[in-house]
């Protein structure tokens, strides 16, 4: 499955992995209706809290080993990008 965002500088970039790793299985399926919205677990680079004062944060899309076709699991994304 392909997700996409788009960076803090306006870069549309790809990743790909198994469905269960973006959503809830029952979530994803040949019936459902795309494009949709998604989540993909990331940590701050910068430590484990989101600072406060910043509004671009760099994040790693390492604790499920997603990563973009070229290798790269390090995006740095507008602090409204980020859920909870």
């Amino acid at each position: 499955m392909e997700v996409q965002f788009t960076d803090a500088a306006g870069q549309r970039w790809s990743l790909f992995d198994k469905p269960p790793i973006f959503a809830a299985l029952d979530e994803l399926g040949p019936d459902s209706e795309y494009p949709m919205e998604v989540t993909v677990a990331c940590v701050v680079r910068e430590g484990h809290d989101i600072p406060e004062d910043d509004e671009i944060i760099t994040v790693s899309t390492s604790p499920h080993g997603v990563m973009s076709p070229d290798g790269r699991d390090e995006f740095t994304v507008r602090r409204d990008q980020l859920v909870r």
